[in-house]
């Protein structure tokens, strides 16, 4: 009788974390939306001081405002697409520029996400033997929370190239694995000015 296969659970010296902060910020009034403070920092900040003890390295993908997101003295890296094309082109980008064997994707406006959330997807995918975990809270899937194999850039690169921008359906063509996250008001983001404020003052 033969054992389950055991897959191994990506240690954190494997994992890159990446802070999506290459937004066009619409909804916020065309503002950089990394750099709108929060308890008195940029939203960036937030995200790299929670992802840093989580991961080995940490990059930013970014468009604008370079010099700023370079002053936090990670790798700063642009869309590997033109025009802003979604947040797909920000982790092809990282994808393309890791050098550990996974990735995990995080986006700069949602500054409380839980603080295990790198471990807990790791070791999801390594039970599953999954190519990528995604967030989920309550019955939402979170699909810019996410850790995946770094070996799928040639896949993702293909998928942009067909003009298909929507994450969750790329993500759904491979070996997914979803995990479950309480409370669903750690993966709470500020699209807006007023949202941003809210934030603020409800996690005061």
């Amino acid at each position: 009788m033969s054992s389950a296969v055991q897959y191994p659970t990506p240690p954190v010296h494997e994992i890159t974390g990446l802070v999506l902060a290459g937004g066009r910020g619409t909804r916020m009034g065309g503002v950089d939306k990394g750099l709108q403070p929060f308890r008195g920092e940029p939203l960036v900040a937030h995200a790299l001081r929670r992802l840093a003890p989580q991961t080995t390295a940490l990059m930013i993908s970014a468009n604008r405002s370079l010099p700023a997101y370079r002053g936090y003295g990670v790798p700063v890296h642009a869309d590997a697409l033109p025009d802003y094309p979604g947040p797909l082109a920000g982790l092809l980008s990282g994808l393309q520029h890791c050098r550990t064997p996974y990735l995990v994707s995080v986006p700069c406006d949602t500054p409380l996400f839980p603080l295990d959330l790198v471990a807990r997807l790791a070791d999801a995918l390594g039970h599953a033997g999954a190519d990528i975990a995604v967030a989920r809270s309550g019955d939402r899937l979170q699909p810019v929370f996410c850790l995946l194999k770094t070996t799928l850039a040639g896949s993702l690169m293909r998928y942009l190239a067909s003009g298909e921008r929507r994450i969750a359906y790329w993500t759904a063509q491979h070996a997914r694995v979803e995990v479950p996250f309480d409370p669903p008001s750690a993966f709470f983001n500020a699209n807006t000015l007023e949202e941003l404020q809210e934030l603020e003052r409800v996690h005061e």
